[in-house]
């Protein structure tokens, strides 16, 4: 069978280009290793292919100058969507990065009219190279996946209204978040880190070595699979991690304990505060109530104070396995600030030195992941079909 693409030379110079955005002969010679004659060849086939072109000059320090490349319109483009339970989220970019559009619904059954309203401005974009869609579930390699959860992984792909024959990818969410974090977030300078996500849901992206863990099956850092509860008396259920350090679970616990507990003999100014615990209502978000417990509210600040000790207890179990040195919190619950300083203590109770932060990309960083692994796989496909 004939080879298709551009050839290696030529897609390892693509790839030098879109990584760098635009850039001179001599620099992406430097950058592959390649002779300048041999690179000014391969810019010839890539401008004939429309796969780069001419984007100015730049002077050099003797005054000469050269030409800057960057993407031709063949390149193409990408998209990439974390399609969520809640809200989903989408970003289409050139293949060097280039942010070309982006939409967000909170009503999930709209999203394939978002998609298709992206796509039909995109027309004048090029192809479309690849798309990566993250999903709540574990994505898992042919013959080794759940057919029920391969299933639901089906149909929030089908959800999307993706067009026929569009190279469609899908990646579990939380492994996105950590690929963002590699790329442009806290873990960008660390070479192994655990993006730890605690939200409705629990879960862990980890990077060792520079790369993302999936595991044989894709489940890596599926923490909601540990065993617990874990004691003498007790047996562990499967997911009974997730069902205690889930949102849901959370509110849940205010709801119990909001009529208030007073203590035996409060402090002159916490008499007010532990009254108005006794009748406000129960936070119904939980943003509602890490509002509450900033504000100084008792038995909010009390729920906080647990939730991040648990949280710490599942750090420092994760710690204890990988080592990872950063851990970074994510997720609706995860990143909340009021959650740190408690996340911190535990871990540094129960494990060895590990530095622990919120993650700068807040909610975005799913989608960004996504855009990431889109691109990578945009590169690929240039240069494997040309």
């Amino acid at each position: 069978m004939a080879k298709t693409g551009i050839g290696d030379r030529a897609g390892e110079v693509f790839a030098a280009l879109a990584a760098a955005g635009q850039a001179t002969r001599p620099q992406l010679a430097v950058a592959c290793g390649l002779s300048k004659p041999t690179v000014s060849l391969v810019m010839a086939e890539l401008e004939t292919a429309g796969l780069a072109e001419h984007s100015g000059t730049s002077a050099g320090a003797t005054g000469r100058t050269a030409a800057v490349y960057r993407l031709g319109p063949r390149a193409g483009y990408v998209l990439a969507v974390d399609r969520g339970s809640t809200q989903v989220a989408l970003r289409a970019t050139r293949l060097d990065g280039e942010l070309l559009d982006e939409d967000h619904t909170s009503r999930p059954a709209d999203a394939a009219a978002m998609v298709e309203a992206v796509l039909r401005r995109g027309k004048t974009r090029g192809p479309l190279r690849a798309v990566v869609v993250a999903v709540s579930d574990v994505v898992s390699p042919p013959g080794r996946g759940d057919p029920a959860i391969m299933a639901r992984v089906r149909d929030a792909v089908a959800s999307l209204g993706l067009p026929d024959g569009a190279a469609v990818h899908t990646e579990n969410n939380v492994n996105c978040a950590a690929l963002a974090e590699l790329a442009e977030g806290a873990g960008a300078a660390h070479d192994s880190f655990v993006f730890l996500q605690v939200g409705v849901g629990i879960g862990a992206g980890i990077v060792l070595g520079g790369q993302l863990v999936r595991g044989a099956s894709g489940a890596a850092g599926e923490v909601a699979r540990l065993a617990y509860p874990w004691a003498a008396d007790r047996t562990p259920v499967p997911e009974g991690l997730e069902a205690q350090l889930g949102s849901r679970a959370l509110l849940q616990r205010a709801r119990s304990r909001w009529p208030g507990q007073a203590a035996a003999d409060p402090a002159p100014g916490s008499r007010a505060l532990l009254q108005r615990a006794r009748t406000d209502p129960a936070p119904r978000t939980a943003a509602a109530l890490f509002a509450l417990a900033e504000k100084g509210h008792p038995v909010a600040a009390e729920l906080v104070a647990e939730h991040a000790e648990a949280v710490g207890n599942l750090a420092a179990s994760i710690c204890a396995v990988v080592d990872p040195g950063l851990v970074v919190l994510g997720g609706g619950v995860g990143r909340n600030r009021l959650l740190l300083p408690g996340v911190v203590a535990t871990v540094g109770r129960l494990s060895w030195p590990t530095e622990v932060v919120v993650s700068e990309l807040g909610a975005r960083a799913t989608v960004l992941g996504a855009a990431h692994l889109a691109r990578e796989r945009g590169i690929r496909a240039v240069v494997t079909e040309g």
